[in-house]
């Protein structure tokens, strides 16, 4: 590319649906309207014009949740080689258009390593995206590390996508308000939760030391992390908590964190200043949030140098999962 050329515009929480997946799927789970679904499902014109109406290059598609995490091992393990295979085929149609994360079958932590590993090294996929809970337990539990020693060994990146919470959680801080503010459990607020909670478990657990090149993407700026490390941080500090925990400095080490679904100036000139501009990529979360040329316009009109837009817009992306 000339050197006077734009950046290349990468974003990575693009989403599509599995027709044959999302016929497993538990009645209420997924449900979303005529026409995100129709979005979700085409990977083709409209998707492409999309695209380039909004100036995006390339898109790293992952699937909608709540994907496979729900299923029973051998259920997961089977629909969720089954799709990625789809997918790659689907991707070989305009492969300078698309990228991707895959499905994991983290009900089967064994095989969900194998599965990571041959979506890498067969179908040339950048990492795996996971959604939420596997049947309530967080990812840090120990039996989920053979995942982790496996994305470690092939450099690639586990991305925590927000899955919706726990029938426990909703029903003790969520029902007196879902019925008239359903987002409460999604983007509104649940899923800030359920995803920041996962991350804050992943760096208290050890795992980052057990696996000190483990690469993490957490999505809408990191949940609000970026905003809570210091006070985080300082409060593990305290006399009380086990000793030696560097919350931040494992945070930011091991995280990148994305644009998606937050255009938020403050929020980026934040994150710029407690993670660095090297750990931020962009993306929009796509269709739910619709493609719009007004989220590049906003990078350029946000206070940041030329270099420092280029690497979100798309070099961070691509040093990351080597496009």
């Amino acid at each position: 590319m000339p050197d006077n050329a734009r950046p290349r515009v990468v974003a990575l929480e693009e989403h599509y649906q599995d027709l044959e997946l999302v016929k497993h799927y538990a009645p209420g789970d997924g449900t979303r309207n005529p026409q995100i679904i129709a979005r979700l499902e085409d990977l083709g014109e409209e998707r492409l014009k999309a695209m380039d109406d909004a100036g995006v290059d390339l898109q790293v598609l992952s699937h909608a949740q709540p994907s496979t995490q729900k299923f029973d091992p051998e259920t997961a393990v089977r629909l969720a080689r089954e799709a990625n295979d789809r997918l790659h085929r689907s991707i070989q149609a305009n492969p300078q258009r698309f990228a991707a994360f895959g499905i994991l079958p983290t009900p089967d932590p064994k095989a969900a390593a194998e599965e990571l590993e041959r979506i890498v090294t067969k179908l040339d996929f950048k990492g795996a995206m996971v959604h939420g809970l596997t049947h309530g337990r967080f990812l840090d539990e120990k039996q989920f590390w053979p995942i982790f020693e496996r994305a470690q060994a092939l450099d690639v990146p586990i991305y925590l996508h927000p899955g919706k919470p726990s029938d426990v959680v909703i029903d003790a801080y969520y029902k007196d308000y879902a019925k008239d503010y359903p987002h409460i459990l999604g983007a509104g607020w649940g899923y800030t939760v359920e995803a920041a909670t996962q991350a804050v478990r992943l760096v208290l657990s050890g795992a980052l030391d057990a696996y000190p090149k483990l690469k993490f993407i957490l999505g809408h700026f990191g949940e609000g992390l970026p905003f809570l490390l210091w006070r985080i941080d300082y409060s593990f500090s305290r006399p009380g908590n086990k000793p030696g925990l560097k919350f931040r400095d494992l945070f930011t080490e091991h995280f990148y964190v994305t644009t998606s679904g937050n255009f938020s100036d403050t929020a980026l000139l934040c994150t710029v200043q407690e993670m660095g501009v090297d750990r931020i990529l962009f993306s929009i979360d796509y269709p739910f949030v619709p493609n719009e040329p007004n989220w590049i316009n906003w990078l350029h009109r946000v206070a940041l140098s030329a270099d420092d837009r280029a690497k979100i817009m798309g070099g961070n992306a691509e040093r990351l999962l080597k496009l």
